[in-house]
């Protein structure tokens, strides 16, 4: 129960951090912080998690993180549901908490840095863009995090690493599809905007599931074994 409240609260943070930033503070008048300070946001989450619960859970934070981390060899079966459940609890709980921010001024919610493609996607990006975006991407990611965090590695800048990572990803796919590359920030927004939203969530879903998989398999062909 302990790394499951860990990843509740690690995932809370990553979307109240992340999203919060975009939902408030991205367009402020005169003072916006913009793509970059989103992008910034969302590594930060990460990396202040990552070293504060991290030797409690892992900080996987994402269900992406925790199936890729399956995939590779580095985490144990019987504990991925549990975690993914945890993840989406805490992302859900996040989105209701920046929901009762975000109306405190009489405003309505707009699309609360949901997630989309097409019409819904900030830079208009098809179908298929947002598909390969989320896959690529999120096989980077997970090859950043497997790589990091191998025995190999040099120690203690796992999670500097995978906080800069992620803001790279944020920094490079926002305008396609508001950056996912994770299942439990996707459904914890897409849950409040409803609609199409909802409709396209299962992009949100597989695409990172897919590119997560995918990077445990491959590094763990190249032999990168170590926990």
């Amino acid at each position: 129960m302990k790394k499951l409240t860990a990843e509740f609260i690690g995932t809370f943070w990553l979307v109240l951090g992340g999203c919060g930033s975009a939902v408030l503070a991205a367009a402020f008048p005169g003072v916006g912080i913009g793509l970059v300070g989103v992008s910034l946001a969302f590594g930060l989450t990460v990396l202040t998690i990552a070293y504060s619960l991290g030797h409690i859970s892992g900080a996987h934070l994402n269900p992406a993180v925790s199936i890729g981390l399956w995939a590779g060899g580095r985490f144990s079966s019987k504990e991925l549901l549990p975690y993914i459940a945890a993840q989406i609890l805490g992302g859900m709980a996040a989105a209701a908490v920046l929901y009762i921010i975000a109306t405190g001024n009489g405003s309505a919610i707009g699309n609360f840095a949901a997630n989309g493609y097409g019409e819904h996607s900030p830079g208009k990006y098809s179908l298929l863009a947002a598909l390969v975006t989320e896959i690529v991407m999120t096989f980077m990611f997970l090859i950043v995090i497997l790589g990091a965090t191998d025995k190999k590695a040099p120690a203690g800048f796992a999670g500097l690493a995978i906080g800069l990572a992620l803001t790279l990803i944020h920094l490079i796919s926002i305008p396609v599809t508001n950056t996912s590359v994770n299942p439990a920030r996707s459904i914890s927004q897409a849950v409040f905007v409803g609609g199409w939203a909802i409709e396209q969530l299962w992009l949100f879903i597989l695409a990172p599931i897919v590119g997560a998989a995918l990077a445990g398999f491959v590094y763990k062909y190249l032999g990168g074994k170590g926990k």
